[in-house]
């Protein structure tokens, strides 16, 4: 598929498509390429629906990664091959029903102060106090601290979009006592050669840090942009404020983030219950 995949970059790249985006297709492609050994462009749609279904039903890979398929497939025959909705069609696929997992403040809590790594305490910090994605907290950079405004500058965030998201005064103590004794010269959280950590170090700084607080596991390092926006919306904050935080473009994936807990049901009551104020 040598041709083919050069034309299918080509294309990415005109569209301007994130890095991590050409991966993922350029992987979904390869894989179906594996499942066949034909041509791509001689497959039929019933045979690409066939592969999904494999994926699907025996593979079992998970909602998201399936999705990257959908999509890497769609790419692929409708804008790169230019097949006709009569000859090429995938079912829309719909959104997940499994919600993200969520902790309470005090088990957040415990999770940050748990490392005895500065760096660490800090990039979990800024991880739950301004609500990033585990990609965008390990770039964070001393150029994107906005003290005046108490706002932090994520650049290049998912989809290519800046944004600007609340900056915790409590990460910040933390990343001003991690200047103080390792001097990053452009990323906070950076390695040997001074370029930011890898997803996978903070992964693995956020299950050590689960182990030595004791606190239960319910997600990976996303859990704390979860308890973020859950947290928030227990607070009052409103939803519009929290999407545009959180740098989704769709309200419906906001809402996806807004958990109830047991403990903030418990403070409501009926509106039967509540005084009547006579005028």
């Amino acid at each position: 598929m040598s041709a083919l995949r050069e034309s299918v970059l080509l294309e990415m790249r005109l569209r301007g498509f994130a890095a991590k985006t050409v991966e993922a297709y350029i992987h979904a492609l390869e894989q179906l390429w594996a499942f066949y050994r034909r041509a791509l462009e001689r497959l039929s749609c019933a045979e690409v629906q066939r592969f999904l279904d494999e994926v699907i039903t025996v593979r079992k890979l998970a909602w998201a990664t399936v999705n990257v398929y959908f999509s890497a497939y769609r790419f692929l025959y409708e804008q790169v091959l230019h097949r006709a909705p009569h000859e090429f069609s995938i079912p829309p696929r719909g959104r997940s029903g499994t919600r993200p997992g969520v902790l309470n403040r005090q088990e957040v809590q415990r999770l940050i102060d748990a490392p005895r790594n500065i760096k660490h305490r800090a990039l979990l910090a800024m991880t739950y106090g301004s609500g990033l994605r585990v990609s965008e907290a390990v770039r964070v950079r001393i150029a994107d601290i906005d003290r005046g405004r108490m706002m932090l500058r994520v650049e290049q965030g998912k989809g290519r979009r800046d944004r600007y998201t609340i900056l915790s005064a409590r990460a910040l103590a933390l990343l001003e006592e991690l200047w103080h004794w390792e001097r990053p010269q452009e990323y906070f959280f950076f390695n040997r050669r001074h370029q930011p950590i890898c997803v996978g170090t903070a992964q693995a700084v956020y299950y050590a840090a689960l182990r030595t607080s004791g606190v239960r596991r319910v997600g990976g390092i996303p859990v704390l942009r979860h308890c973020f926006a859950t947290h928030l919306m227990e607070e009052g904050t409103d939803i519009y404020t929290i999407k545009r935080w959180m740098g989704h473009t769709a309200l419906v994936t906001t809402g996806r983030y807004m958990h109830v807990t047991a403990e903030h049901l418990a403070r409501v009551k009926s509106p039967l219950d509540h005084p009547y104020n006579a005028a």
